[in-house]
């Protein structure tokens, strides 16, 4: 059974920091791209920070470039996303998303809310 279960989120200040962690199981977690997105209520879901199938590859939305790193551990089967300077913007449900490198087979997490308020 495949599951993506995200934790670490929940209330932060503006300018603090949060860690969310996808722990991956029910599949080979080495053949698959994973990335972290996020929704806002109100708006359409978007991508915030991708990594490759090895760590190889990274890329970041504009919006968090600077602030937010992506990091896997192919051993543990987990994606990580370090958030640093957050700002009430950043404030959405955070998915985890796995996607196979070739076959294109995607998988989601439930989401975990991150609020960033005063």
């Amino acid at each position: 059974q495949v599951q993506l279960v995200e934790s670490g989120g929940g209330l932060m200040q503006p300018g603090g920091s949060l860690r969310l962690s996808c722990a991956a199981s029910g599949f080979t977690f080495s053949s698959y791209a994973m990335s972290w997105y996020r929704q806002a209520p109100g708006k359409e879901r978007e991508l915030v920070a991708a990594i490759g199938s090895t760590g190889g590859y990274r890329n970041y939305a504009d919006s968090v470039k600077g602030r937010f790193t992506i990091s896997r551990d192919n051993a543990k089967n987990t994606v990580d996303l370090q958030m640093s300077s957050l700002k009430s913007e950043d404030t959405a449900v955070y998915y985890c998303k796995a996607t196979h490198q070739t076959a294109g087979y995607v998988y989601w997490g439930q989401g975990t809310q991150v609020t960033v308020s005063s």
